[in-house]
């Protein structure tokens, strides 16, 4: 894959009030009757209706690795004559977008999106700011290092809904520290139509969607976040566009059979789906993950619906992305400066997470991928949840990460290589659903888990935070947050869901983030919970036939043993511990052991809708 130019694309203010704008629109030429121009205005006037945007004509040229190329400087300056209510040739956002006449066709093509514009205004509307200046970096980024995947414990959030904004998201980031998140998983902030939207059928990737604030304030966001050892990395939606994408919209509206990035490929299930047999599409989107890096100082990405690219561990969509991708990351191996934050002596800490849940496995395993989400404890989990106590066993099994691949050697390149662990994500009703709901409503989109079994929700937490894997939290979920989710529909992604910080103050919320707080330090403090041995004892008469299970972490000399009751009465049930010596109880403190020999029978008593971690001391 090749980084496209994009010194020549988009737009980009080459001296005071003079702006140089590029486009590729591969196969539209002057040739067949086509006529490409700008139209822009300041922001302030686009709802003036005494002013109207300038037009400025785009001249034509091929470029000799993609075709057919716009491009134009023009001078944003006041002129005389003109209305004296605009803000024309001053300061600020301008907004802009492209507009084609095809005299072959008769066929005017007004409010084209910039496929390169790095900002945006409002729906259809691409941006540039006149003056504009990045966020100037502390010098503590060239000292910042992304935590290696043992460390991580994973927070989801999305900007508008965890707080608003992003300068109120920076502002709630001592809370995620305090917490002890070391990594902050953001669903998707490049361009989207709609102004609540999840931001899945994008059709702006090279910055940050008005809907959130200005570029400037997402590297602030993202080096407030480095500051306080928290790593960011983005949703990165790749495998489909919003038919709004400019390579969709104007192909088909001048009835053109053949589009430059989008086209059928792999599985073609959401949106209009990119084709990564094409040139284009592979150094597009190559080029958007190394822009992300270099401008914005992301530590890697989560990617999107990985099924609708993913053609195979040799194929030229998904697993070329990711191996281009980690090469290129890596060759700033012996530089100097921000690239160093992913070296960390030997070790090199690039994040590069699947969305593929249909083969989490194997993308592990056979491509660069080095983390995937996988929905093993969420849905085995929900169903113990439901009351089925015959999915015990495999809840038990799936905290393991059983076939999961821990270190892959290819081409010289030693990866290390982990699982996402999760009971809710931004895709599923939070868990708390499971026991119950607190409403009648029959609209489906205002139905919410009841509350009230928050205590439920206990032995859940326990395992995912002493289970194998990157534990992973959806924002609030901390707290108990409880809101439904369809499981299709536009109810899922068109309605606005803030999460209720009054929760961190009910009874239900205290109780609950006191145990998370509680349960991320103990992962902190005890080495085989973020790397050891996982061992699950599958004994059903001893313990899943008293809605119990137990399981082991075990690194060097350091072990414990978990256990989780997951019914409504206290039971008590045998365990041989396999070291001598004494045993403290992590959670209370209340159950230490000491004295132990391998050889007895030790018997343990675990609280309802609760559990117990004993450690070696």
């Amino acid at each position: 894959m090749n980084l496209l130019d994009l010194t020549k694309l988009g737009p980009r203010e080459t001296s005071p009030g003079t702006f140089h704008f590029g486009l590729l629109l591969p196969d539209i030429s002057p040739d067949t009757g086509n006529h490409l121009f700008l139209k822009i205005i300041h922001e302030s006037d686009q709802f003036l209706q005494k002013i109207s945007p300038k037009l400025f004509p785009l001249d034509h040229s091929i470029d000799s690795s993609y075709g057919d190329y716009w491009s134009s400087t023009i001078s944003i300056k006041p002129e005389k004559g003109s209305s004296p209510e605009s803000a024309w040739g001053s300061k600020g956002k301008y907004v802009y977008r492209y507009f084609l006449k095809n005299d072959e066709k008769n066929i005017e093509i007004d409010w084209i999106i910039d496929p390169f514009a790095r900002e945006f205004g409002t729906g259809k509307l691409s941006a540039v700011t006149m003056g504009y200046s990045d966020h100037e970096w502390d010098e503590s980024e060239k000292t910042w290092k992304t935590p290696e995947l043992s460390d991580l414990v994973v927070y989801e959030l999305m900007i508008s809904e965890f707080a608003g904004s992003i300068q109120r998201a920076i502002k709630r980031l001592d809370y995620l520290a305090d917490l002890g998140i070391t990594c902050i998983e953001i669903m998707p902030v490049s361009n989207s139509l709609e102004s609540i939207d999840w931001g899945f059928s994008p059709v702006g990737y090279f910055g940050v969607d008005e809907r959130f604030g200005k570029r400037k304030k997402f590297q602030w966001f993202v080096n407030e976040a480095h500051k306080r050892g928290i790593a960011i990395i983005i949703d990165s939606v790749y495998a489909h566009t919003d038919a709004q994408f400019p390579y969709v919209s104007v192909y088909r509206q001048l009835k053109m059979n053949k589009y430059p990035i989008n086209g059928p490929f792999a599985k073609d299930e959401f949106g209009e789906s990119t084709d990564f047999h094409k040139k284009l599409t592979r150094d597009y989107f190559f080029s958007v993950n190394m822009f992300w890096l270099e401008k914005f100082h992301v530590d890697g990405f989560r990617y999107d619906y990985v099924p609708g690219y993913y053609d195979g561990p040799t194929g030229e969509g998904y697993a070329n992305l990711v191996y281009s991708t980690y090469k290129a990351v890596k060759s700033y191996h012996n530089t100097k400066g921000y690239w160093q934050r992913f070296f960390n002596g030997s070790d090199f800490n690039f994040i590069q997470c699947a969305e593929q849940l249909e083969k989490p496995k194997e993308i592990l395993e056979k491509t660069y991928t080095n983390s995937t989400w996988q929905d093993s404890i969420l849905y085995s989990g929900s169903e113990v949840a439901k009351g089925r106590s015959e999915f015990l066993t495999s809840f038990g099994l799936s905290l393991g990460l059983d076939g999961f691949c821990e270190q892959v050697s290819v081409n010289d390149d030693e990866i290390k290589k982990s699982a996402i662990q999760y009971l809710e994500n931004h895709d599923h009703a939070r868990f708390i659903c499971n026991f119950g709901l607190s409403s009648d409503y029959d609209n489906q989109l205002l139905w919410e888990g009841n509350r009230e079994h928050w205590f439920k929700l206990q032995p859940y937490l326990i395992a995912l935070f002493t289970a194998k894997g990157i534990p992973f939290l959806w924002q609030g979920q901390e707290f108990g947050e409880n809101y439904y989710i369809p499981d299709k529909g536009w109810g899922r992604v068109k309605l606005f869901r803030p999460v209720r910080w009054d929760y961190f103050y009910s009874h239900e919320g205290k109780n609950l983030i006191a145990l998370v707080r509680k349960l991320i330090q103990i992962r902190k403090n005890n080495i085989q919970f973020r790397k050891g041995d996982f061992y699950f004892y599958n004994h059903h008469d001893y313990y899943q036939s008293h809605q119990v299970i137990l399981f082991s972490r075990r690194y060097q000399d350091k072990f414990s043993c978990i256990a989780l009751n997951f019914g409504s009465v206290s039971e008590t049930v045998p365990f041989w511990f396999p070291i001598d010596g004494n045993y403290h109880e992590e959670l209370e403190g209340k159950d230490n052991r000491s004295g132990i020999n391998s050889k007895d029978k030790t018997m343990l008593t675990i609280p309802s809708n609760y559990g117990r971690i004993w450690t070696s001391e």
